[in-house]
């Protein structure tokens, strides 16, 4: 128990000196386990969604619908409600095709179901708000209306005829909006439509008075929800054209909306991960030497190597941890308006479980891991009086190199300096860099892509809810990954400064100015940047290319180099406070703090 504590206490007097960077890892860490839990969720969340409004709705198991119309067709619908495996069902009633109009003009592609005034034991709609159907009244879906942007009280013309809308309601009998329709007219493909209700009266009225298309469905529940596909086989030779939509068909139809979602969402946290490691292992870099004189001082005062590395993994596995908490509460909360574009379902959207929960465990430790295993080992190593004394390193002497670098500037000839001295870390940065890249190159590739709209005409009157959902999470992704690369820039710029504080002091004292210092800094930064920005642009079309193979339509090269070298300005701009910070730190003090 003594060593626990005083592992704690450690830890805990640690973190209160480095505030700052404790709460960079601690947003890293939760932002990229955030998006990884939201991805791997989204599938589950849907499924979810729709059981819930299929339970709140009575949803039938299957919905039979047919084409055709007539007598025969009636029957053998009719009779398919007399087979022995079904318990309970709802209909035959008429699907009328229709076109819908708003009074701001915006038109849809509509189907209006004949229901009774008072809903069955199958397939009872819930209202959300007003009232159910009533003669010369509509009730429409709520993804629907939410898409027109109408609600109770309005007026929407249906093939010429207006009617008031006097309720909002959700069903689980067919698609999530825009795929109402199920089977188009004649049986034939489906367009993207919404879906309103209408007493049985008004939709046969309706259909006549302008000879509109007509389908037959019935809604069936079975004794065995499971026994979808036997049931369809035995009854799938009834004398009529008959399609058959299982529930499992319906709940799988609306995950398609979220098709592209999750490549998004999994990718980026990828992405976000990566990015969390490259400025975690920054900070750790730029505390190695502290670490390195903590690890000396523990050893001198008896504590084993065991307890050491404790000691120093502790602190940020700790904090690892505490974001992948807080980012599990963040998707969480983010899980409604990720998981269910659209209105047509209800219910609790997100549902973490075990295996998702476990994967957004197991990024937020390799997060820590990764980023402060090579410091800590090095703290291990390094013997006792090593560690507890300063040493000065020797510069080789390069007598060419020294010939060939006095023809370059002062400002170029620090940043290459600082850069030559620190390969591993301008990799890291270059690979940031190119990563931040790869995610504007995916953004500006998913705004080039042409969209259907929904409106009668394919134009964009009604926006494609697919389109949109994605360019918002992509757009949210780039955001987060252009963020965390800033915080990134600044961290990389400032621990360099922190590490070369006396080179800088030393340039100074032989007569560079502050302005040559911060000049020098930023180019430290500026150049594994550019490779890494040229790098990303081929990267990110590949990546796209990857996830939307032979439909991918890329913006011109113009605008993606472009986006790229804006990076460098970007650059500079966000180093310019932390380099010009540092470069005007007095010299004697720069000096004093390195021999101290």
């Amino acid at each position: 128990m003594g060593s626990v504590v005083l592992v704690v206490r450690l830890v805990l007097a640690d973190v209160r000196r480095h505030r700052v960077q404790a709460a960079m890892l601690l947003l890293a860490v939760a932002v990229a386990t955030a998006t990884m839990a939201l991805g791997l969720s989204l599938r589950g969340a849907s499924d979810a969604l729709y059981e819930q409004t299929r339970a709140a709705t009575a949803g039938p198991d299957v919905v039979a619908l047919s084409g055709d119309t007539g007598r025969s067709v009636t029957s053998a619908l009719a009779a398919l409600a007399k087979a022995p495996e079904v318990t309970a069902h709802h209909g035959p009633y008429r699907i009328v095709y229709a076109d819908l109009t708003t009074r701001e003009a915006t038109s849809s592609p509509v189907v209006v179901h004949g229901f009774a005034e008072t809903p069955g034991t199958v397939n009872r709609p819930l209202l959300t708000s007003g009232r159910w159907v009533r003669p010369g009244g509509a009730v429409l879906e709520r993804g629907f209306a939410t898409a027109l942007g109408v609600g109770v009280g309005d007026r929407v013309t249906i093939a010429g005829r207006s009617y008031p809308v006097v309720g909002i309601a959700v069903t689980a009998a067919t698609s999530i909006y825009p795929w109402a329709a199920q089977i188009g007219p004649g049986g034939g493909p489906t367009d993207y439509t919404g879906l309103a209700w209408m007493t049985r009266s008004d939709a046969r009225t309706l259909a006549a008075s302008r000879d509109l298309p007509v389908s037959l469905a019935i809604d069936l529940k079975l004794r065995d929800p499971a026994a979808v596909t036997a049931f369809r086989d035995a009854h799938r030779d009834s004398g009529a054209r008959i399609n058959f939509h299982s529930w499992q068909f319906m709940a799988q139809q609306d995950t398609v909306i979220l098709r592209s979602s999750r490549p998004i969402l999994v990718v980026g946290s990828w992405l976000l991960g990566f990015l969390a490691v490259t400025g975690v292992a920054a900070l750790a870099a730029g505390r190695a030497a502290e670490q390195t004189r903590r690890a000396g001082l523990l050893k001198a005062v008896g504590a084993t190597p065991g307890l050491i590395a404790t000691v120093l993994l502790t602190e940020y596995l700790a904090l690892a941890l505490a974001g992948d908490a807080l980012g599990l509460a963040i998707a969480r909360l983010a899980g409604p308006a990720a998981a269910s574009p659209t209105a047509s379902r209800i219910g609790d959207a997100v549902v973490l479980t075990g295996a998702t929960v476990a994967a957004a465990t197991v990024l937020a430790v390799a997060v820590a891991v990764l980023s402060t295993l090579r410091p800590t080992l090095r703290a291990l190593r390094t013997a006792t009086v090593t560690a507890l004394s300063v040493t000065a390193h020797q510069p080789r002497h390069r007598p060419r190199l020294t010939a060939l670098s006095a023809l370059l500037p002062t400002s170029f000839l620090l940043g290459l300096r600082l850069t030559a001295r620190r390969p591993g870390r301008a990799v890291l940065q270059a690979c940031a860099t190119a990563t931040t890249v790869i995610a504007i190159v995916a953004l500006l590739a998913l705004y080039a892509q042409p969209e259907r709209g929904y409106g009668l005409d394919g134009s964009a009157a009604l926006p494609n809810l697919r389109g949109e959902h994605d360019r918002r999470l992509m757009l949210a992704v780039a955001l987060l990954l252009v963020a965390l690369a800033v915080v990134n820039t600044v961290t990389f710029t400032w621990t360099t400064a922190m590490e070369a504080r006396a080179n800088m002091a030393v340039a100074r004292t032989l007569g560079a100015t502050p302005g040559q210092v911060t000049a020098g800094l930023a180019a430290a930064q500026l150049l594994p940047a550019l490779p890494g920005a040229l790098a990303g642009v081929p990267l990110g079309v590949v990546l796209c290319s990857v996830l939307s193979p032979g439909r991918v339509v890329m913006p011109a090269s113009s605008w993606l180099f472009g986006a790229a070298l804006a990076i460098l300005p970007a650059t500079a701009a966000f180093t310019a406070v932390p380099a010009r910070l540092a470069a005007r730190r007095p010299v004697a003090a720069a000096l004093g703090a390195e021999t101290a």
